[in-house]
C-alpha cells in the first residue's frame, strides 16, 4: 500500500524522505521552560536538517494520582503554545481529551494528538477529524497494532485524511511496557505515516506508586531499532532537568543527550529509506 504524505505546516512534510521530530516537555510547565526547550531543539534540528514540531500538553488528564501535576489548563496552555509558535516559527502539537476541546485547540495547534488511553473514543476521534487538522493517534497500550485499522476507519469516516499513527509500547504484565517492532510495520499498512514514541515506550506506568517511573537508558537503543525498521517521525519528551520535571521526568531525555540521539537515528533512518 502506498503511503500518504502531507504538510503539517509550511516547510514541514511528513511521509516523505525526512525524519520529523515531535519533541518537548510532557506538560507546558511554564513559558520559560518551553522557550528553553524550543530554542535548543530548533537550533539542533536546523543543524541536522530535521523538521521539528514542538510538543507539550496543556493538561495531563490521566495522572496516576489525584495530586499529580496536570498543567495550567487549556487557555493558559494554549497561550504558551501560541507564543512558542510565534517566537520560533515551528508547528506545535498537543493532546485533546474531550470532544469539545478539539475546535478551540485546532485554532492554535497544527496537529491534534489523541492520547493512547483514548484512541478508541469515537466521539473524540470524530471531533478531531472535523477540525480538518492533522491528527496523531497513539496506539493504546492495550491494543494489537492491527487493531489501529478500526481507529483509522473512524477518523476517515469523520473526514480526516491527514493521519499519523504512533506506537508507544504495549502493556506487558504490571508496570511494564514492551515494544514489538513488528507493530510499526503493521501500522504502516494502513497507508499513513508512522511515528515511534521513544520516551513513553520506556515508561513504567504507575511504577512509583503515585506516579509513573521509567528507564530512560533504553530510549536511545529503542529509537535506533525503530529507525532501522522504518518510521516517518520520532516522538520524545525532553527536558533541561528531567529530575525536576513536573510530569514524566523518569522517562524524559535530558537536552544534552538529544543531539547524539537525533544524529544517529537520522542516519539510520536515511539508510533504511
Amino acid at each position: 500500500m502506498s503511503q500518504k504524505s502531507f504538510d503539517i505546516a509550511p516547510g514541514v512534510t511528513i511521509g516523505k524522505e525526512a525524519l520529523v521530530l515531535l519533541a518537548g516537555p510532557c506538560v507546558a510547565e511554564s513559558l520559560e521552560i518551553c522557550r528553553r526547550i524550543a530554542d535548543f531543539t530548533c537550533r539542533t534540528c536546523a543543524q541536522l536538517n530535521i523538521p521539528y514540531v514542538f510538543k507539550a500538553s496543556f493538561d495531563k488528564a490521566n495522572r496516576t494520582s489525584i495530586n499529580g501535576y496536570r498543567g495550567h489548563g487549556m487557555q493558559e496552555g494554549l497561550d504558551i503554545l501560541a507564543a512558542i509558535k510565534r517566537e520560533f516559527g515551528c508547528p506545535v502539537v498537543t493532546d485533546v481529551h474531550e470532544a469539545w476541546q478539539c475546535a478551540p485547540v485546532a485554532e492554535v495547534a497544527d496537529i491534534l494528538q489523541i492520547p493512547a488511553f483514548l484512541c478508541r473514543q469515537t466521539d473524540l476521534l470524530l471531533a478531531a477529524a472535523k477540525t480538518g487538522k492533522p491528527v496523531n493517534v497513539k496506539k493504546g497500550q492495550f491494543l494489537a497494532p492491527e487493531d489501529m485499522k478500526a481507529v483509522v476507519g473512524k477518523l476517515e469516516a469523520g473526514g480526516a485524511d491527514k493521519l499519523m499513527l504512533t506506537d508507544r509500547g504495549t502493556s506487558f504484565g504490571y508496570h511494564n511496557l514492551v515494544v514489538d517492532m513488528r507493530g510499526l510495520v503493521i501500522m504502516a499498512q494502513n497507508g499513513y505515516p508512522v511515528i515511534f514514541d521513544a520516551t513513553h515506550a520506556v515508561q513504567l506506568p504507575g511504577g512509583q506508586g503515585t506516579s509513573s517511573g521509567g528507564n530512560r537508558e533504553f530510549v536511545f537503543p529503542l529509537a535506533r531499532g525503530a529507525a532501522a525498521v522504518g518510521i516517518d517521525g520520532l516522538f520524545m519528551e525532553i527536558h533541561p532537568e528531567p529530575a525536576k520535571a513536573l510530569s514524566d521526568g523518569a522517562n524524559s531525555l535530558p537536552l544534552d543527550q538529544v543531539p547524539q540521539v537525533l544524529e544517529t537515528v537520522r542516519r539510520i533512518h536515511d539508510l533504511a529509506r
